[in-house]
């Protein structure tokens, strides 16, 4: 299992305080370990498997809100503290900024949060914005200007519960979309939005043997009868 950048600043402080703490107290001892594994389950990063067309979801968690901004429209996912808090990119591109904005800490369901401390990603024609939250005051981006990235790659992290907007593209409109408020979403396989007349018809990447081909179709009547 892959975990987070940063997770080790949480859990080996954790980690040396349970020693000592052991002496003191078994219990004690035994919550300090609870809490470090307890860590490193909220930093864990799963790989993920994109579909090959459409706008994925950058986030785990459940959408809050569909909103229009302008001529675009945002999708606001509330990341809770079990969800998984690696962000992704929701579409191929190149990475046009990377700006942080200062702000302050309301819980990131509320709508207070849209002042919280922020970084926005932002990408040709959309945009990505991880938002700190009460407890999450820790956002750690993973790329720069210029980096250009593919569908489900990795953006950044934020530590522990908060909120994750994208600012789609000026073409999507709501009969574009592929996802409603409070459903749940994974970062880089659910599929939130599909481009106007892009063939979805192929989604996922056809799946493979042991030894590495795609697996042909048993029903083709056009394959060779063996000798």
């Amino acid at each position: 299992m892959k975990f987070a950048s940063g997770a080790w600043w949480y859990v080996v402080p954790l980690l040396l305080l349970a020693f000592p703490a052991f002496v003191v107290s078994p219990m004690l001892g035994g919550l300090f370990v609870i809490g470090a594994a307890g860590t490193l389950f909220f930093f864990r990063d799963p790989e993920r498997t994109p579909p090959f067309t459409g706008i994925v979801s950058p986030a785990d968690g459940k959408i809050s809100e569909i909103r229009t901004e302008g001529d675009q429209l945002r999708v606001c996912i509330f990341m809770n503290v079990h969800d998984v808090h690696v962000v992704r990119a929701p579409d191929d591109g190149v990475v046009q900024h990377v700006e942080h904005e200062s702000g302050g800490y309301r819980p990131a369901f509320s709508k207070e949060s849209d002042r919280n401390e922020k970084v926005r990603i932002g990408f040709p024609d959309s945009e990505v914005t991880m938002i700190a939250g009460a407890f999450a005051r820790r956002i750690t981006p993973y790329v720069e200007a210029g980096d250009e990235l593919e569908r489900a790659d990795r953006l950044g992290h934020i530590a522990f519960g908060s909120r994750v907007d994208v600012l789609l593209p000026p073409e999507i409109r709501y009969p574009d979309l592929r996802v409603e408020r409070g459903e749940k979403l994974t970062a880089g396989e659910t599929k939130i939005a599909s481009k106007p007349g892009a063939n979805d018809e192929w989604e996922w990447p056809e799946s493979t043997d042991s030894a590495g081909t795609v697996e042909a179709d048993e029903t083709d009547e056009s394959a060779e009868p063996a000798d």
